[in-house]
């Protein structure tokens, strides 16, 4: 099959005007880490971009100490409409630098330019906008009279939506009228410390957020430390737990966000052409470091062939290359951690039986790259059917009626998300109210909107980010914490797209 030849549309970098050395952000400054600095490279080419500081335990210190001042003599004295008017300055200078913002993404991350460009950025901007419309109106969020501030959050976010999660934490805690103390994963500060300078930029007061660069030594002695009042964490469940378990007893409130092993169920009276958009939509975005990723394809026996098939033909559409450029699909794995996670457990996948099929598709010599592979065949105890891969990895697996695809779907210990492709309403809601999963798309994936809560249970974690219920997280309420809070975590969203 014969497609059409791209001619590369790189996006510039020259738009980027980095320093040679980025320090802590404390009190509204950029200062010196006391730590061994490190580099940050670009996964696509394995080229330095910047030294970044290293916070050590005494940086910690000193940025909780600022973060509490701010929240002691400014932050707490300002009304919900003054805080407001600082998260629109943010989210107004976001979109301003929007074209700097994605370019440094991509770089410093791998993904495609066009998913930086046009899901990435707009999506912090929103989340800005969207909370700055909370800021005075806490009272009326149904939680309660009279909700207040915790007082210092401790945040750490992950390294595959560097910007967007920064934005996820950042946004509702200020709009709550707490202070933040920010950690960044260690292979993605660039764009959190770009998005310093815009604090600065914003002329927001000193303290009032603070962004400090290391690796999990920095996080773990920011979730542990005395003067923090909430901790909220996205990543691997591994740490989640260990997080969860140096808190417990200390009066911290905690949200975590954590892995997550989806169901894309797919029945035979879906619209299949939608159906494989979504599909390689929910695998495949961000080279599969999603969280929510559908990396579980449940497929109806009577289509299953005719699904793959078009699936391959899909897949052999895509390119992968350098993330800069416009024409991209599949950009560059994160890490080479990362990448060889990914490849160890294709291995195993293979060996256990599955049907390996990959991409053809050219690789670059420089970097960390994986090509779109599918498992076919799949039994549910596979382990690429039950450990998060967190790479463009599709396991298939197959059903006959919706009572086992609800079973294999709810095969998991992970509960975050689920898609449901189906032309029948009724069959929507009827499976979607069986599936053991925090978020559920109904005919679309990976869709997300500030207003919506998103977040799941079981082993992906408790407490949800976004929508009103993001707020409850940071907020001191009237209504008993344990009761508020099983409601809340118990909830699902189901998002709907009508099917012409």
């Amino acid at each position: 099959m014969n497609f059409l030849e791209y001619a590369p549309a790189p996006e510039s970098p020259s738009i980027l005007h980095l320093r040679k050395e980025y320090g802590l952000f404390i009190d509204g400054e950029f200062v010196k880490g006391h730590g061994k600095p490190f580099a940050t490279i670009s996964p696509s080419s394995e080229k330095h971009i910047a030294q970044i500081a290293n916070a050590n335990a005494k940086d910690v210190d000193v940025a909780v100490a600022a973060a509490r001042r701010a929240y002691d003599r400014t932050w707490s004295k300002l009304s919900g409409a003054d805080r407001g008017k600082f998260l629109f300055r943010i989210a107004r200078l976001v979109q301003e630098r929007a074209r700097e913002l994605a370019v440094a993404e991509s770089l410093d991350n791998g993904k495609p330019i066009k998913e930086s460009r046009d899901v990435d950025v707009p999506l912090v901007a929103a989340w800005f906008f969207y909370y700055a419309g909370w800021a005075d109106k806490l009272d009326y969020a149904g939680l309660g009279a009279s909700p207040a501030a915790l007082g210092v959050a401790a945040q750490v976010i992950p390294w595959n939506f560097p910007l967007l999660m920064l934005a996820w934490k950042i946004a509702p805690a200020l709009a709550a009228g707490n202070t933040v103390v920010l950690k960044p994963a260690e292979t993605t500060p660039l764009t959190a410390l770009l998005f310093a300078e815009i604090l600065q930029q914003a002329e927001l007061p000193a303290g009032v957020v603070n962004i400090l660069t290391g690796a999990g030594d920095t996080g773990a002695a920011l979730v542990n430390h005395p003067d923090v009042n909430k901790v909220a964490f996205t990543g691997s469940t591994a740490v989640g737990r260990a997080i969860a378990k140096s808190t417990a007893g200390t009066g911290k409130k905690l949200t975590l966000e954590l892995g997550g092993k989806a169901a894309n169920i797919v029945f035979d009276d879906a619209p299949i052409d939608q159906a494989v958009e979504g599909i390689v939509n929910g695998i495949f975005f961000n080279q599969g470091h999603v969280c929510c990723a559908g990396s579980r394809l449940l497929v109806q026996e009577n289509i299953h062939e005719e699904v793959v098939d078009r699936l391959k033909r899909r897949l052999s559409t895509l390119r992968l290359g350098d993330p800069l450029d416009k024409n991209t699909d599949i950009g560059a794995i994160n890490s080479r951690e990362q990448l060889d996670r990914i490849r160890e457990l294709s291995d195993i996948g293979e060996a256990e039986g599955a049907d390996r099929w990959t991409a053809d598709c050219a690789i670059p010599e420089n970097g960390f790259w994986f090509a779109p592979t599918i498992f076919d065949n799949v039994s549910t105890s596979s382990r690429i059917a039950r450990e998060e891969i967190f790479g463009p990895v599709l396991s298939v697996l197959t059903f006959r009626t919706p009572a086992e695809a609800i079973s294999k779907a709810n095969n998991t210990p992970y509960g975050l998300s689920a898609g449901i492709w189906s032309d029948k309403g009724s069959k929507i809601l009827a499976v979607a109210d069986q599936l053991k999963a925090g978020v559920i798309w109904a005919n679309t994936f990976n869709r997300f909107d500030p207003a919506s809560p998103f977040g799941g249970y079981k082993e992906s974690g408790y407490g949800r980010e976004g929508g009103r219920h993001g707020l409850a997280a940071y907020l001191q309420t009237s209504i008993d914490a344990g009761a508020s809070r099983t409601p809340v975590a118990a909830r699902t969203t189901i998002t709907k797209k009508v099917t012409k």
